[in-house]
């Protein structure tokens, strides 16, 4: 998998909270997965607030952006 600079610290943050994966496909879904759980939901989204600049209302908020490291990209990372 080519990393986008973009999805870089997305990358690293899913690795670093789960050290035993070590390849994760742009299309893997990683809420199936357990790569992003109910417990780490929240520090996620922190997380990804400060990567993009922004705070992401809550209420407006579809887990299915969230899926997969290509809709993160497509939802939030792109310019």
């Amino acid at each position: 998998m080519t990393m986008d600079d973009a999805i870089k610290p997305v990358v690293d943050w899913l690795r670093e909270h789960n050290p035993t994966v070590e390849e994760i496909p742009e299309d893997l879904d990683l809420i199936e997965n357990r790569l992003i759980d109910s417990l780490g939901f929240m520090e996620f989204i922190l997380m990804l607030e400060d990567l993009i600049g922004r705070e992401l209302r809550l209420d407006q908020i579809d887990v299915n952006q969230f899926r997969t490291l290509r809709s993160l990209t497509d939802h939030f990372l792109k310019e």
